[in-house]
């Protein structure tokens, strides 16, 4: 049964040894997306600057090198995302409880 689903939904065929070299870079082209995504919104001088942050390097989120670091920039961004998306939303602080962070910015998404 080739291609038939495997356990958790996923297809057999999705093990990256299957879906070819270059499928463990493919994160890496990923994160330079988003990061010409951000720069098209100005992210640098309406995000970075207000909160006193440094810029996001081309591979920042694919690889896993600070996750409190790493969990707060994402958190910071889409924070401002949905501010600029037009929703009121609260800036999160760094020792925020991650769970709560994360829920509030999943229910703002939802409610789009």
């Amino acid at each position: 049964e080739e291609g038939a689903p495997g356990r958790g939904g996923e297809r057999s065929e999705d093990s990256p040894a299957e879906r070819g070299p270059g499928a463990a870079f493919h994160m890496f082209v990923l994160m330079e997306d988003l990061l010409d995504k951000l720069k098209l919104l100005s992210y640098e001088e309406e995000a970075l600057r207000r909160h006193n942050m440094r810029p996001l390097s081309r591979h920042y989120f694919a690889l896993p090198t600070n996750p409190g670091e790493q969990f707060f920039m994402f958190c910071t961004l889409a924070a401002w995302l949905i501010t600029k998306a037009g929703r009121p939303f609260e800036q999160p602080q760094e020792y925020d409880d991650p769970n709560a962070v994360i829920s509030n910015v999943l229910s703002e998404l939802r409610s789009f």
